[in-house]
């Protein structure tokens, strides 16, 4: 699929996007082989909105892994990018191309496994995700992995293209007992796409705190 320059508050990302992922089983395209629309939606809301000084981010579903990359360009001490173990080769590439290994580590994990136990990869202060609602069956996994790397200091932030089944997605954490606050929502990616606002798609960015945080405030960062 080629190379793609994204700049985010000033830095400059290069993300490889890989040609001929499939999935073993199906046979299908694994999408997380691109960048998606949401991960620069993401990424530009994270830079305006979020302090990543010192903190050590997760991101589930990378990808391309752009949030993350950002993540460590804006102060994040310790990044961990995880998705399915044929994407791993492709974030590991990005983390090379963009200078920041010092910072970053890729690491496998399947949602819901036992290898999502926080004590396999640490605690964190912040969790990312970009355009993983997709399936609300594959919302059980994820709600038990978020609930296994969280603390009670834990932020997570979502962002996603607004699609029929996104709110089946969210319903369906919630009633696992996630808290779903939409903090911003706009049409289309930042510094791209149609200026026709019929052909712009919408995109929301949300704030999830899992049932373990019931009692605390809304971030105000």
């Amino acid at each position: 699929m080629g190379i793609r320059e994204i700049q985010v508050a000033g830095h400059s990302f290069i993300i490889h996007e890989q040609d001929n992922v499939h999935d073993s089983v199906t046979g299908r395209a694994l999408t997380g082989a691109w960048l998606w629309d949401s991960a620069v939606v993401l990424a530009h809301y994270m830079a305006t909105h979020l302090d990543f000084q010192t903190k050590h981010v997760l991101e589930l579903g990378a990808g391309a892994g752009l949030p993350g990359l950002t993540a460590a360009r804006l102060g994040a001490s310790r990044v961990v990018l995880t998705d399915i173990k044929p994407l791993l080769p492709g974030l590991i590439n990005n983390v090379a191309a963009n200078g920041l290994g010092d910072k970053v580590e890729v690491r496998e994990l399947v949602w819901g496994s036992e290898e999502s136990k926080q004590s396999e990869l640490g605690e964190f202060d912040t969790v990312l995700m970009s355009d993983v609602f997709f399936d609300p069956e594959e919302m059980v996994g994820l709600g038990k992995t978020l609930n296994s790397v969280c603390c009670t200091n834990t932020w997570i932030y979502a962002a996603s293209e607004v699609r029929p089944w996104t709110a089946d997605c969210l319903n369906e954490l919630v009633n696992q007992g996630f808290r779903v606050i939409e903090l911003q929502s706009q049409l289309g990616p930042l510094g791209g796409g149609s200026t026709v606002e019929d052909d712009l798609e919408a995109f929301a960015v949300f704030q999830l705190m899992p049932p373990l945080q019931q009692d605390c405030q809304l971030n105000d960062i």
